[in-house]
C-alpha cells in the first residue's frame, strides 16, 4: 500500500514577520540514558509551567511515513461531501467523535450567519474497543495508520509520560500505567482540515477557532507551514504564533494533566487564528495526536508526587469545590458534547457553560 503514496507538496511557509512564540524543545535523542531522562525532564516541566507548548525532535518516525499520512488525510478530503457524510458518528451531538465531523456546526459571525469550514476525521486505538467502518481510502492503508498510531504512542507519549513523572518524583511508570495502549481510552489520530474564506469572508472573522484548551493529556500536532496556531502565554497572557518546525512534532499539555497534577501543570490555551495574507489563499491540513488517560481514571490530583506536597497542589477545581471528581469518560464525553454542540455561536453564554459541576469554562478570546 505504501507504493501509491507519493510524497506530500506542503504549502511554502509565510514570509511575513509574524511574533513567534519562543519555545523549548525536548530531543529525545537524550532519552535512552538516565542522565539524559533527568535532564529532559528538568526541560519538560519548564515547559508544561511556563509555555505549555514545546517541540519533540528525534521521535523515530520517518518524515516519509509523516507525508504518506498527510497524502491520505488529503485523499479523504477530496472525497465528495456526500460519501464523507456516511462516516458521521452517532451520537455527534453527545459527544461522539470517532470517525467524520462535517464543517458548519459553528456560527462564527452570529449578524451573517457565518459558520466554521473545519472538518475532521478521528481514527480510534487499534484495540479492539472501537470498531469503526472507514472509507476505502482509509481502509485500503488502515494497516499503515495503525503501525502510525501506536508508534506514536510508544515513540513519543510514553517518554514524554515517564519524563513528566520523573520530574514530579513519581515512579517512572506511574503515568504510563495509566496510559496503557491497550486499555480502553478515547485517544485518536485526526485528519483536521480548515478551508480557506474570501476575503470578504475574512473581514468578518477574528479567528477560525477561538481560545481553547485540550481536554486530554497531550496533543501531538505534526509540522505543517500554514500558519494559524497561537498560544497564550500562561504568564503574561500574551498571543504569540507557533512556529512550524521541520522535523519537530509541537506539543501541548492539556486538561487531564492539569487535573492529575492540581494544576501544577496548566491546559494550554491555543487558538487557531487567520493566517497571514501570503497564505489566505490556501486550506490548511492538520495532522494530530490526542491522548488521554484510561477512561476508568478518576481525574483526581495526585496526592503522593514530592512535588506537589511540597508546591501545594494536592486538589483541582472538582475537589476545592466539593464536587465530585470525574472519571476520564465522564470528562471526555461532557466536553465533547459542549464543544461538538450543533449552532454553537461565539456568545458569552456558550463560551462559559459549565462542562461538570465545578468546572466552568472561560472566555479565552
Amino acid at each position: 500500500m505504501v507504493a501509491q503514496f507519493g510524497s506530500f507538496d506542503y504549502v511554502r511557509e509565510t514570509q511575513e514577520p509574524l511574533d513567534w512564540a519562543d519555545l523549548i524543545t525536548i530531543d529525545l535523542s537524550l532519552y535512552s540514558t538516565p542522565d539524559g531522562r533527568q535532564q529532559l525532564a528538568k526541560t519538560l516541566i519548564n515547559a508544561v509551567r511556563e509555555k505549555g507548548f514545546f517541540y519533540v525532535k528525534n521521535f523515530n518516525i520517518s518524515q516519509g511515513r509523516v507525508d504518506r499520512q498527510f497524502h491520505l488525510g488529503k485523499r479523504f478530503y477530496e472525497l465528495p461531501l456526500e460519501e464523507k457524510l456516511k462516516y458521521v458518528p452517532e451520537g455527534l451531538d453527545q459527544g461522539k467523535f470517532n470517525g467524520y465531523v462535517p464543517a458548519g456546526r459553528r456560527i462564527l459571525d452570529p449578524e451573517t450567519g457565518l459558520r466554521d469550514r473545519v472538518e475532521i476525521y478521528n481514527i480510534p486505538k487499534f484495540n479492539g474497543d472501537f470498531p469503526q467502518n472507514h472509507p476505502p481510502v482509509i481502509q485500503e492503508n488502515i494497516g499503515e495508520v495503525e503501525e502510525f498510531a501506536r508508534a506514536l504512542h510508544s515513540d513519543v507519549l510514553d517518554p514524554l509520560l515517564v519524563l513528566l513523572a520523573i520530574a514530579l518524583e513519581l515512579p517512572e511508570d506511574h503515568f504510563t500505567k495509566l496510559h496503557q495502549y491497550q486499555v480502553k481510552s478515547e485517544d485518536h489520530l485526526r485528519y483536521m482540515k480548515y478551508s480557506k474564506y474570501t476575503e470578504a469572508e475574512t473581514a468578518l472573522l477574528k479567528t477560525w477557532v477561538a481560545g481553547h484548551t485540550d481536554l486530554g493529556s497531550f496533543t501531538l500536532l505534526f509540522r505543517q507551514p500554514v500558519a494559524g496556531l497561537q498560544i497564550r502565554y500562561h504568564d503574561t497572557g500574551e498571543w504569540k504564533w507557533v512556529q512550524p518546525q521541520d522535523a519537530t512534532l509541537t506539543v501541548n499539555a492539556c486538561d487531564a494533566l492539569q487535573f492529575l497534577t492540581g494544576g501544577y501543570v496548566k491546559s494550554t490555551i491555543h487558538r487557531v487564528t487567520i493566517p497571514p495574507k501570503d497564505q489566505q489563499h490556501v486550506d490548511r491540513l492538520g495532522l494530530l495526536y490526542f491522548s488521554r488517560p484510561h477512561n476508568d481514571v478518576v481525574l483526581a490530583a495526585t496526592k503522593e508526587s514530592p512535588v506537589l506536597q511540597r508546591e501545594g497542589y494536592t486538589q483541582n477545581d472538582f475537589e476545592k469545590s466539593g464536587n465530585p471528581v470525574p472519571t476520564m469518560e465522564e470528562w471526555t464525553f461532557a466536553k465533547q458534547k459542549w464543544q461538538r454542540q450543533k449552532g454553537y455561536r461565539e456568545t458569552v453564554e456558550d463560551k462559559t457553560a459549565t462542562i461538570l459541576p465545578g468546572f466552568k469554562e472561560q472566555v479565552y478570546a
